[in-house]
């Protein structure tokens, strides 16, 4: 691993956002707007019931934490397809850079982007809803930890479909997210989903982490265990798909299909 390769990856990541105000809105954009929607519906549900504050304002706390998760996938895979659509791709692996130093320049750039996401979204929460991040404490820090992995592994899954398939396959850059949003529990307890997908939600890492923040929201209280469970999962995972971006990878080169796609 050369560090000033990843040093000169990162700067050019940073340029692309710094020098594009659409890339870079979109950091902010839609982050905010999902934040607003859901946050007034939270004010709406809280007018409209004899409801517990606390048994709702969660949904705020979802969206932010939900944030942390999509945008270090977003980073990983749509870096690839800037340098797909830009016909970057060959020349940056031309050269003496490393698959592996591309991708730890892509995790360490979806450090960042997720980090200032949800700094600028708990002091929009706490503007406009008086909504607190902190009062979730110190497990706030694992909670992250574990949707910041749970971000990683995702995005490096699709940009391995994206480079065993190709074009047909860049818009699962976006979808991918969405299609474990529902059993990872962000606005509902697990407990709501059909008992056949109760399973599935269970080896869901980030199911136990909006299922924890709820827990601390509403009780007070907080299940260390669950946690390690999602360390664990996430370690698994994030193994499973590095092989598969290996296997893929490795497959595309081999069969000139980098060539093919990076021009």
């Amino acid at each position: 691993m050369n560090w000033r390769r990843v040093r000169a990856l990162l700067l050019k990541f940073a340029f692309i956002c710094s020098r594009n105000t659409f890339r870079a809105m979109d950091v902010f954009f839609w982050p905010m707007m999902d934040l607003l929607v859901w946050g007034f519906l939270t004010v709406y549900m809280l007018r409209m019931g004899n409801t517990v504050p606390g048994a709702i304002t969660f949904l705020i706390g979802s969206v932010i934490m939900w944030n942390v998760l999509y945008r270090a996938q977003q980073v990983i895979s749509v870096a690839f397809l800037d340098d797909v659509w830009s016909r970057n791709l060959l020349n940056i692996f031309a050269g003496p850079v490393r698959v592996r130093e591309y991708i730890a320049a892509t995790y360490i750039t979806g450090l960042i982007q997720s980090t200032i996401v949800i700094l600028f979204l708990s002091a929009a929460a706490a503007v406009f809803y008086s909504f607190n991040i902190l009062v979730l404490g110190i497990p706030l820090a694992a909670l992250f930890i574990n949707l910041l992995l749970m971000g990683w592994w995702l995005g490096l899954l699709t940009t391995g479909i994206i480079v065993r398939f190709g074009p047909p396959a860049e818009a699962l850059a976006w979808a991918i997210p969405f299609l474990v949003q529902p059993v990872s529990a962000v606005f509902y307890p697990v407990s709501i989903l059909p008992p056949w997908l109760q399973p599935v939600a269970k080896i869901i890492p980030s199911s136990y982490v909006f299922e924890g923040m709820r827990q601390i929201i509403e009780h007070k209280t907080f299940d260390g265990n669950s946690l390690f469970i999602s360390f664990g999962l996430n370690v698994v995972f994030m193994i499973m798909a590095a092989l598969v971006f290996r296997y893929y990878f490795e497959e595309a080169r081999t069969k000139g299909l980098l060539a093919k796609y990076g021009t």
